[in-house]
């Protein structure tokens, strides 16, 4: 593997750039796809936020451009508006040395400065689909001469529903580009999109064992759905959180937690596609500048969030697709520093356990929920080491005045202090010890077999059903949606599309059986019309699908 920028066949400008930057010895990826690229190849790269893409595909794009040319001669797809941003930034520091423009296109920005930039005359062309193909429609953005052209994210852009904008976006351009295709997992959809825009791609792969930094302590609690609240609290309580990222699954869902984590005097903030560019850009400054300390996301809105002193990641709600733990994951433990992971999950969610250790290759310790005795120690901790600066620092003249004139009155003097001590949590204002009730196991369930009955614990236990609505759950429902393995679907495609629509939390989410042309999935009662509300907008890949009660 090449270990030096140098030897990658990077100008010296572009060397210089990148190590003016701190970065000495370039990751797999870009050992790897950099070569690629610079000899016009068309490449698919596999691999995670955290690893390098940018420069991988930035650096040949910036030494391919033509000399003096004041056209758009490259063009990155990206799936959120806060990574177009983050990318156009990565860029125009890599080409400071050869006075490259670069710019973000993005919705929620006026069209008016978009225009104006690109009549300026622009080289590099960062955007999302949507306001690129708006701009296209406007006749003021010209794609025609655009050398390469760079998918970051494909598989979030396909979750967002933007294959056919992409697809419109790239018969735009010249059928002689090179293209450059990058996505954390394969679906079958991104794999036809390469088949049908790239011309003989090299692939390659960065495996998630490398991915997953080993000082990253990968924790889990079990714990009841309705004690989760409590359990994030009671934690925040004992664990030195300098900067938590929290992953929810839905856009409600991290307002509704934020403002629990505020009400109990938490600094939190949520981060979700409801909010406007201007809004998104303050609350991450907020956080990046230490105003708030907690970020309470989707993982769609957490696309592009490049901030190294997350000290905690918390998995809220656990993500079905083991990858896309890996990628929650990798937002602490960035720069060197250690970060905790710590995921929450219901007894139903035990089975994952074994899905993500094998795919990490590391394995989650089980940590309990704080008792309210550990809490009570850890504040009065606290509330000792506060005294012992003060004590320290001796600036308390005032204060001793009155010290004397209480004992002077007759008061003994450790009363005093004790009386004191307790004014001062009463301001503190501690918030309650939520309560957590006894861990509800899976409960347990008859069956006949061949040797008559038997107890089991099951997660989804089997009874008769009783009319077609219902589901091998009480208080589920089973639907049934038109799409199935021969369409590639998969259960986190399941999950990810009812919990987006429906705009509840995916981990209540029940049984899913996927066939090979239809998927049978059990959602909780009072969801069903949440989840069937928008089957309208259902889709895997460009196919529209129907979902009904099973």
């Amino acid at each position: 593997m090449t270990t030096d920028f140098e030897e990658l066949g990077l100008h010296p400008q572009l060397v210089q750039a990148v190590t003016d930057l701190g970065y000495k010895i370039p990751t797999p990826i870009q050992s790897a796809i950099i070569p690629l690229m610079l000899q016009g190849t068309d490449v698919i790269g596999q691999a995670q936020t955290g690893t390098g893409k940018t420069a991988a595909f930035g650096l040949p794009i910036l030494q391919n451009l033509p000399v003096r040319q004041k056209n758009i001669r490259a063009l990155v797809l990206s799936p959120t508006r806060e990574l177009a941003i983050q990318v156009a930034d990565t860029l125009n520091s890599y080409g400071r040395h050869s006075r490259v423009r670069v710019m973000p296109v993005y919705g929620g920005q006026s069209y008016s400065t978009q225009i104006r930039g690109l009549k300026q005359g622009v080289e590099i062309i960062v955007g999302t689909p949507g306001r690129l193909l708006d701009l296209i429609n406007r006749k003021v953005l010209d794609l025609s001469r655009v050398d390469t052209v760079v998918l970051d994210e494909a598989d979030e852009m396909l979750s967002m529903g933007f294959i056919d904008d992409i697809e419109s976006i790239l018969n735009c351009t010249s059928p002689d580009r090179q293209t450059a295709l990058f996505s954390a997992t394969m679906p079958p959809q991104i794999k036809q999109l390469a088949r049908k825009y790239m011309e003989k791609p090299q692939s390659v792969k960065i495996n998630s064992k490398q991915l997953t930094a080993e000082s990253v302590d990968q924790c889990f609690i079990l714990v009841n759905q309705g004690d989760k609240l409590s359990a994030l609290t009671r934690i925040f309580e004992i664990e030195a959180v300098s900067r938590a990222l929290v992953f929810v699954g839905t856009r409600a869902g991290t307002g509704e937690l934020a403002a629990e984590l505020q009400e109990r005097g938490f600094p939190a903030e949520a981060l979700n596609g409801d909010l406007s560019q201007n809004l998104r850009e303050q609350v991450i400054n907020r956080f990046r500048h230490n105003q708030i300390t907690t970020l309470v996301a989707t993982d769609v809105a957490a696309r592009g969030l490049d901030i190294d002193d997350i000290s905690h990641v918390f998995n809220y709600d656990p993500p079905q697709d083991p990858e896309v733990y890996v990628h929650r994951i990798g937002r602490t433990a960035r720069a060197g520093k250690a970060g905790i992971a710590i995921s929450f999950l219901t007894p139903r969610d035990r089975w994952q356990l074994k899905r993500i250790a094998k795919f990490t290759g590391q394995p989650l310790r089980e940590i309990p929920i704080p008792t309210e005795e550990e809490i009570h120690a850890r504040r009065k901790s606290l509330l000792i080491d506060r005294f012992e600066v003060w004590l320290k620092r001796k600036r308390c003249s005032r204060e001793r005045e009155i010290v004397a004139e209480l004992m002077e009155s007759g008061h003994d003097l450790n009363d005093i202090a004790a009386v004191a001590i307790k004014m001062s949590r009463i301001n503190a204002k501690q918030p309650p010890i939520l309560p957590v009730s006894e861990l509800c196991e899976d409960r347990p369930v008859k069956w006949k077999g061949s040797g008559g009955k038997r107890q089991d614990k099951r997660p989804f236990g089997k009874a008769s059903r009783k009319r077609s609505g219902s589901s091998f759950e009480k208080n589920m429902v089973r639907l049934s949606i038109s799409a199935g393995k021969a369409q590639g679907v998969r259960p986190g495609d399941v999950v990810g599309a009812i919990a987006y629509h429906g705009d509840f939390p995916g981990s209540v989410i029940g049984a899913i059986r996927v066939m090979e042309d239809r998927t049978l999935v059990d959602v909780p009662q009072q969801f069903v019309p949440q989840a069937l509300a928008k089957a309208d907008k259902y889709r895997f890949g460009k196919k529209p699908i129907t979902m009904k009660i099973a």
